[in-house]
């Protein structure tokens, strides 16, 4: 038997101020966004913002359902709309926050399982990382260079 072990790198900021002017105005976008999201059963508001290749700034919120199924994260939103509307774009990063209405919104949020899948994916389908922006409304940011990291044993066309 071997034993191997899986890590990655993260850059930690205390605060939006510590951010390139770039990466902070996209979190700060998200961030501005999070009353865009239709969340009447978790009330938990997800927003993103992406800046494509191709200097466009798209966002998605996540939207519910009762039929909880049905609901579609905020990444994925964007990542649908980003194709759809700039079908030649990368997302070159990704700001994701949220403003939840029953506890504080200090900490670091990380794409869903789902969601990391649908990231690995667009990495893949453009052949470009993505960078994320991980925070909440105020605290501490994560900055992660390559999205794929979040989701080390991806499940990929090359695995099949």
């Amino acid at each position: 038997m071997q034993q191997r072990q899986i890590q990655f790198n993260y850059q930690l900021f205390q605060n939006i101020q510590e951010l390139n002017e770039a990466d902070a105005l996209l979190l700060q976008s998200a961030r501005n966004n999070t009353n865009l999201a239709y969340a009447p059963y978790s009330r938990f508001q997800v927003s993103a913002a992406a800046l494509l290749s191709n200097g466009e700034i798209v966002f998605g919120t996540n939207q519910e359902n009762a039929s909880y199924p049905v609901s579609i994260c905020a990444e994925r939103s964007l990542l649908a709309s980003a194709a759809t509307l700039f079908p030649q774009a990368y997302v070159v990063s990704m700001a994701v926050t949220y403003q939840s209405l029953q506890y504080n919104s200090n900490q670091p949020i990380s794409p869903c399982g789902m969601c990391r899948q649908a990231i690995t994916e667009h990495q893949k389908r453009y052949g470009h990382n993505m960078r994320l922006i991980l925070s909440g409304q105020t605290g501490d940011i994560y900055v992660i260079e390559d999205a794929a990291a979040l989701l080390p044993l991806a499940f990929t066309s090359t695995k099949i």
